[in-house]
């Protein structure tokens, strides 16, 4: 379908048109009113005949065609308000396209915003802030704490904790120290850092998310609307009985009532009447459903992807389990190490101090804490000497207790905080993701709905998606994946053949969620970025929505069909009478308005239906 820039403004000149000519009629000036439908019909409708004319020279045929043929005999005709009200329902559908395509592109700006301008050159002992853009392979710059890595680079100097998030998706701070490799997207939180440029800006990891949503966004097919399909049809079977009634009788009459009869409100009003109702049914249920094309293509999803961090779990690592060694009894271990925790920063600092505070622990204060950015904490509670963190810090500070701890451990994966206390050996603490509560339950959902085959992508450790997997049933899954590795992946799904559903809630996900048949953001947990490039957002923080509004699409598909088969043919059959010369032009048009209401009428049951949480039945 062409569009042209002033296409927002017809339906709102359309609308207006109609409201004055019925305000005229109301006051008892039809002819009035008829001349104000009049102008409106070629205000509106002539440049919707014109565009759908350079469609068809283009080879683009859709149900925009036979709309046009309606305007046309609208205005031949001179039934100004039937032409006006298809020429509204064209321009209006064609409005709410344009504003769906318009905010793909919206991901992408928000994605280029928060990405970092001016970069902190360090030349000959004084730092220059210069644009990103003139880093060059080899500069050295310096990142601040809060601030973004503009590039991937190598630390050189400092050490700091590093948010991964906005690449991998995982809520856990990772050490920088000398030596390490950063990906550009990092923050940095209790920097600073010298960092040695790897690659420019525009090669970064960073820039290659944003390219991969503008590429995913591109390469997205135009979903083939379910009028557009019918018409494929529809408007040959038109023209056909047109042809017919002209050779039973060569009067131009009978043709101009068989496109009276033919005027597709059925074609025009039942899908988008079913689908505005089934948006507003999924908004009831805090589902925002981005355009018609993604409740069509919802109906149809046969596979169901999901990130894990923040969308299959709560998205905060928790205390799992508390393991003691050397004589300290679990409560005390844990009650020593949220004591040097609880001024810490760290994510899981925080967790360690809930798990204390929730398990009625009482905390004694710990003075001397000294915090090793993104490796762990030490200092001194009621007289002893308490060191929490990574393994490699332990061993650093209390060598004398790192290899008992390892021990200890038993070689299990995971995440872990060691504990030693003056120098000997405590405990390990031990932490994990937990699925969100009503994840096994979403998934069954799905299942019922033939979403059978299910896979987690994640940015995390294989063994921590495994852990995830095994505790909710799934057993396709992929760890250590960046974002266009996602990409990739529902890509291959779909080159099979399959019609992919992707549910993430980050930065991270944005290239997959745009990549997916339909993208599903979880709004509430995750960032703007992932709802803007997803075709459907969870206001709610509850995953089963997706089955929801997988339910909703496929039923609100349903009606839209009724409403067609019913509507085209009922006009089918009111073609083949006027062809013969049964119905005239104006008893066809009250004819073809007794259709559309009867049309309309079926396909508003698709707003129907109870505003609680969904499940597969419905």
């Amino acid at each position: 379908m062409s569009r042209l820039p002033a296409v927002g403004l017809a339906p709102a000149l359309a609308l207006g048109f109609l409201l004055v000519g019925l305000l005229a009629r109301l006051l008892g000036h039809p002819a009035l009113a008829t001349g104000v439908w009049l102008a409106g019909l070629y205000v509106v409708g002539l440049p919707v005949v014109l565009r759908t004319a350079a469609g068809v020279l283009k080879r683009r045929f859709a149900a925009d065609l036979v709309a046009t043929l309606a305007i046309l005999a609208a205005m031949i005709l001179v039934q100004p308000f039937a032409g006006l009200v298809i020429a509204l329902m064209q321009t209006g559908g064609e409005t709410l396209e344009g504003l769906a395509e318009r905010r793909a592109t919206r991901a992408v700006e928000e994605l280029e915003a928060l990405a970092p301008r001016i970069a902190h050159l360090q030349v000959d002992g004084r730092t220059v802030d210069v644009g990103v853009d003139r880093v060059r392979v080899g500069d050295v710059f310096l990142v601040r704490p809060g601030e973004m890595v503009p590039c991937d680079a190598t630390i050189l100097e400092g050490e700091a904790g590093m948010d991964i998030a906005r690449i991998t998706g995982e809520p856990v701070p990772l050490p920088g120290r000398p030596g390490v490799e950063v990906r550009s997207g990092t923050l940095v939180l209790d920097g600073p850092l010298v960092l040695r440029a790897d690659a420019r800006a525009s090669d970064s990891l960073y820039a290659q998310v944003v390219e991969q949503v503008r590429v995913a966004q591109a390469r997205k097919a135009p979903l083939q609307r379910l009028a557009d399909r019918v018409a494929v049809w529809f408007t040959p079977a038109t023209l056909a009985v047109c042809a017919l009634a002209w050779w039973l009788s060569g009067d131009p009459n009978r043709v101009l009532a068989v496109l009276v009869v033919a005027t597709p409100c059925p074609l025009i009003l039942a899908t988008p009447v079913a689908i505005i109702g089934g948006i507003n049914r999924a908004a009831r249920q805090r589902i925002i459903v981005r355009h018609g094309g993604a409740l069509e293509a919802l109906a149809s999803v046969e596979v169901a992807v999901f990130d894990k961090t923040g969308t299959l779990t709560v998205g905060q690592p928790e205390v799992a389990s508390v393991e003691s060694v050397g004589g300290f009894a679990d409560r005390e271990l844990l009650a020593l190490a949220a004591s040097v925790e609880h001024g810490a920063g760290h994510p899981l600092a925080r967790s360690v101090v809930r798990a204390a505070e929730g398990a009625g622990l009482a905390l004694a204060g710990a003075v001397g804490v000294t915090e090793v950015p993104g490796r762990g904490v030490r200092g001194t509670v009621t007289g002893r000497r308490v060191t929490v963190g990574a393994l490699s810090l332990v061993r650093e500070l209390e060598p004398g207790a790192a290899d008992a701890l390892e021990a200890g451990r038993g070689g299990r994966s995971g995440l872990h905080a060691y504990v030693a206390v003056d120098g000997a050996a405590a405990g390990v603490v031990t932490f994990a993701d937990r699925a969100r509560p009503e994840t096994a339950d979403a998934l069954r959902d799905l299942r019922a709905l033939g979403l059978e085959r299910q896979v987690i992508l994640s940015g995390d450790h294989p063994d921590a998606v495994a852990a995830l997997a095994r505790s909710v049933g799934l057993v396709e899954i992929a760890g250590n994946l960046l974002p266009g590795d996602k990409v990739a992946y529902i890509e291959r799904l779909r080159r099979e053949g399959h019609r992919v559903l992707m549910v993430g809630d980050g930065i991270n996900d944005a290239p997959a969620l745009s990549a997916a048949t339909v993208g599903v953001a979880l709004a509430e947990h995750g960032g703007g970025i992932a709802a803007e490039s997803a075709d459907v957002v969870l206001l709610e923080d509850n995953l089963r929505l997706a089955g929801a509004a997988v339910v909703i699409a496929r039923r609100t598909m349903r009606i839209a069909r009724q409403s067609l088969a019913v509507g085209l043919g009922l006009s089918l059959a009111a073609m083949a009478v006027a062809a013969f010369g049964y119905i005239p032009p104006a008893a066809g048009a009250v004819l073809q308005e007794g259709i559309d209401l009867a049309v309309i009428a079926n396909a508003l049951r698709a707003a129907q239906g109870p505003a609680g949480a969904g499940t597969a039945a419905g």
